[in-house]
């Protein structure tokens, strides 16, 4: 297995697809039904439809990005407030509930992105065609309307249906390095009258409604996700997603957005699904990590604390801060999907430290988008819900499964990529943190590449954090394998603690 040709990535891809309990492909009866759809009229027909094509709308997306789920725009108000629209694809419009496109989507739950190969939720002629919100075309959407005030708090606004018009794509990289001064104004901005205007007033909403959620205590996390890059075919590099402005402007619009839908299903009091991140399940062991840095936690969660933690340590430490993000985000807990009946006390979404959250904006890409997207439509419509209580509890426990395993195919797709990337390297030396060290072995990250792998050899008393030079022993990508041999280390920091200290911890304890 000495060439990149090979190994049949896609191949793997498309297995551990089925692994993990997903429809890789559309049967043909999907494939019939998408290719007799058609955009169809947009009249206002018979519905409320407000005309808000005039706006100056854009959406910001990553380069090769066509399933495009919602677009922006802002106003500032007389007050110094800043009225914010996110308008949503109207995917709903097109899949109708228990039609074959439906029950496919349901079942699969969300787009798998493997860096080989997309395995879209939608077929293409849908999600990147007729629903999606491409430059140029009139489409209908739902709209969701707050307000971001001074304090970077935000007053709820309307729900409602609209024709819109993306008057402009944008990319994250561009987009981003122009708001941080890295480049001048893109293209598209700069020939566009008014959007540069349009864009430094989102990223002012953006920046109030971020210093606002770090006071009350949302995560400044960052690890990190190497993504393969391909061409012809062969894998050239892992090259790491940088969080920038554009990207960080983005989170915050849809979070507001998120929490207003929230708000607006739970005052027409219909049961909802809502995104969760429960009390960290493993708080004991976020303060032993804390300590290990000479920080002190409280004894009970408190999502402040942890943050304020965070955000010294990623500046006293950046290299290490991912490894320390993931650690953190082991022990938070997964986030989940969960029934939330009229009147009920929300369980909250700790990492992001609001109350009220779910998923709507990505109706595209997630199944549970279009199931609050048919909610926001029953209201809109004074129609009853489409779905019961025990539809929806069944459903969120579904949809939680399925997105976990969606990580685990994606998770396991770098591993096979990396693996085929460093085929060829076996015995060369890199350099190296360990990013784990626990019963089930000892696992370290390439500094260059960023590959991660298991020591094999050498790994005695390592600690997390810990620099070390290592040996590339073998590589199977197949079974997603990468081993190495730890043959130099940094001395250990003081207050570290290392895999012999842990396994004498109380289990309640371990990270």
């Amino acid at each position: 297995m000495n060439d990149h040709h090979d190994v049949d990535l896609k191949s793997i891809a498309w297995n551990a697809m089925g692994k993990y309990g997903f429809s890789p492909g559309f049967p043909h009866s999907v494939v019939r039904e998408v290719n007799g759809m058609d955009a169809g009229p947009l009249q206002k027909s018979q519905m409320e439809v407000r005309d808000l094509r005039s706006l100056l709308w854009s959406s910001i997306d990553n380069i090769d990005s066509l399933d495009l789920d919602q677009i922006e725009y802002s106003e500032r108000r007389p007050d110094n407030g800043i009225l914010v629209r996110v308008a949503i694809a109207d995917v709903d419009r097109y899949v109708r509930r228990r039609s074959q496109t439906d029950l496919h989507a349901a079942h699969n739950g969300t787009s798998v992105y493997t860096g080989i190969e997309t395995f879209p939720m939608l077929p293409d002629r849908l999600s990147k065609g007729i629903s999606s919100l491409l430059p140029g075309q009139d489409r209908m959407a739902i709209v969701i309307e707050y307000t971001v005030l001074q304090d970077g708090s935000t007053r709820h606004g309307e729900v409602y249906r609209a024709l819109v018009t993306n008057r402009a794509k944008l990319v994250y990289e561009e987009l981003g390095d122009w708001l941080e001064g890295v480049r001048g104004v893109p293209s598209t901005v700069r020939d566009l009258p008014g959007l540069e205007e349009q864009l430094r007033l989102q990223q002012e909403a953006a920046r109030r409604l971020q210093g606002y959620r770090r006071e009350q205590g949302a995560l400044v996390l960052n690890t990190i996700e190497a993504q393969p890059v391909v061409k012809e075919g062969v894998v050239r590099d892992l090259v790491v997603q940088r969080q920038n402005l554009a990207r960080c402007l983005i989170e915050e619009f849809m979070v507001a957005a998120n929490g207003t839908m929230v708000d607006y299903l739970g005052r027409a009091s219909i049961p909802m699904i809502q995104r969760v991140v429960r009390i960290p399940k493993n708080w004991d062991g976020i303060v032993m990590t804390a300590a290990r840095y000479h920080q002190s936690l409280p004894r009970k969660p408190d999502a402040k604390a942890l943050s304020k933690f965070l955000i010294r340590q990623k500046k006293a430490d950046p290299e290490r801060f991912p490894d320390l993000s993931l650690t953190i985000v082991k022990l938070l807990g997964a986030g989940e999907y969960m029934m939330l009946a009229p009147g009920s006390e929300p369980f909250g979404h700790f990492s992001l430290a609001v109350t009220d959250y779910t998923h709507a904006t990505a109706p595209n890409r997630r199944y549970v988008d279009i199931i609050n997207q048919r909610l926001i439509k029953s209201v809109l419509d004074r129609e009853p819900s489409p779905y019961t209580v025990e539809e929806l509890i069944a459903l969120s426990s579904w949809l939680t499964d399925r997105e976990k395993a969606s990580k685990k195919v994606e998770r396991f797709m770098r591993k096979a990529v990396a693996a085929v990337l460093l085929q060829n390297r076996i015995g060369e030396r890199f350099e190296a943190l360990v990013t784990g060290a626990s019963e089930k072995g000892t696992y370290v990250r390439l500094v260059s590449p960023p590959a991660e792998g298991r020591v094999i050899s050498g790994e005695g008393n390592l600690m997390v954090g810990q620099k070390v030079t290592v040996r590339l022993v073998r590589t199977d990508p197949y079974s997603g394998f990468i081993d190495f041999a730890c043959i130099g280390r940094e001395a250990s920091r003081p207050g570290s603690r290392t895999f012999s200290d842990r396994r004498a911890a109380p289990r309640r304890h371990a990270t």
